[in-house]
């Protein structure tokens, strides 16, 4: 995953926006991209971020792309993630898929795990 600065529109060092590229390898398979919005609370540990990202490749052999909507809260250092397949976003062999997605993040690395649906699976 290769996470990228970009400007903002009017910049403070409360907030960040990123570009987000990833590939993924497994059950699916294929690339995403997407931009990411931060901001930080004065507590450390606080901050939120905020995602969409669309996502294009293979799900258990089906082709076609969909969109992820990504919220992320950390309050104190307690953390809160919300990964959903926006609704109608899948194309081709996707189409109709939801769902949601999970993140683990072990000695650094992440790895994806998508509970999904999909009309005729």
């Amino acid at each position: 995953m290769k996470v990228a600065p970009q400007t903002l529109a009017s910049p403070d060092e409360t907030r960040g926006r990123f570009s987000l590229d990833k590939q993924f390898r497994g059950d699916f398979t294929g690339t995403g991209q997407g931009e990411m919005l931060t901001a930080v609370g004065v507590v450390q540990g606080s901050a939120v971020y905020v995602a969409i990202e669309r996502v294009s490749g293979t799900l258990h052999g089906r082709r076609g792309a969909f969109a992820l909507h990504h919220t992320g809260i950390m309050n104190h250092g307690a953390q809160q993630l919300s990964i959903t397949v926006v609704p109608d976003s899948g194309t081709e062999e996707l189409e109709g898929i939801a769902g949601t997605m999970t993140i683990t993040i072990t000695d650094g690395k992440h790895s994806y795990d998508l509970d999904f649906t999909l009309p005729g699976a």
